[in-house]
């Protein structure tokens, strides 16, 4: 036996070792059954959060981003129900940490301001691109973005401070309408607070203030000014 070696050179004190070898202490039933019951659950939360996930994507796929969804009641009503359901998956989860920080991009929203823009670009001779709300939590930083390519945007910067495990406050504090070799800045209006709902590596559900809900995916690229 390998360890032999440590021990004094005589029968019983391996004889001792020997039989402290054959009789291994037993695990703690308790703890066990303890970490068992939490991959469980775990395991059985991520395929919860999986099917909700799937079932959001469903819905909102095919709405422009919510566009559709203005005029369709019944539609919309069906996808406030799966972000509810997403919100319970979310619940006594923190939000607000370094993960939150990223170049989110919009799937789905409510907000009439930026489905407006999105419906009508189309009249200064442009279509919408993707749709950012970019979030550096440690700089306190948010900036809402409207894309119109090649190389039109139109965003508003805010600074945030976090409120709690969910809720960031953030205040407007610019907004700049630019183009390729232009720039029209414009005055900060507004503040109030939004609420992560639900966060994972993957998506982003919010609500804020006005009762208004943001669906968002991480970005594949990070936007900068």
């Amino acid at each position: 036996m390998a360890l032999s070696f440590l021990l004094p050179a005589s029968s019983t004190s391996v004889t001792s070792l020997k039989l402290r070898v054959s009789n291994p202490r037993k695990p703690n039933s308790s703890r066990t059954h303890q970490w068992r019951t939490s991959i469980t659950t775990c395991s059985t939360r991520t395929h919860e959060a999986t099917l909700a996930k799937n079932d959001l994507y469903e819905l909102i796929s095919g709405e422009e981003r919510g566009v559709k969804t203005e005029g369709n009641p019944s539609k919309r009503s069906k996808i406030i129900k799966a972000i509810d359901a997403m919100e319970v998956l979310g619940k006594g989860s923190i939000t607000t940490g370094s993960s939150l920080s990223a170049t989110w991009r919009m799937l789905w929203t409510t907000e009439k301001e930026q489905l407006f823009i999105i419906k009508n670009a189309n009249f200064f001779g442009t279509q919408t691109g993707d749709v950012l709300q970019v979030i550096d939590v440690e700089r306190g930083i948010l900036n809402n973005v409207i894309t119109f390519p090649p190389s039109g945007v139109f965003f508003v910067r805010s600074n945030i401070e976090v409120a709690s495990p969910q809720r960031v406050n953030f205040r407007f504090t610019s907004a700049v309408l630019r183009g390729k070799d232009w720039e029209f800045p414009l005055p900060p209006f507004g503040q109030g607070w939004f609420e992560s709902i639900y966060l994972d590596d993957e998506i982003q559900v919010a609500k804020d203030i006005r009762g208004d809900c943001l669906v968002v995916d991480r970005a594949l690229y990070s936007w900068r000014e």
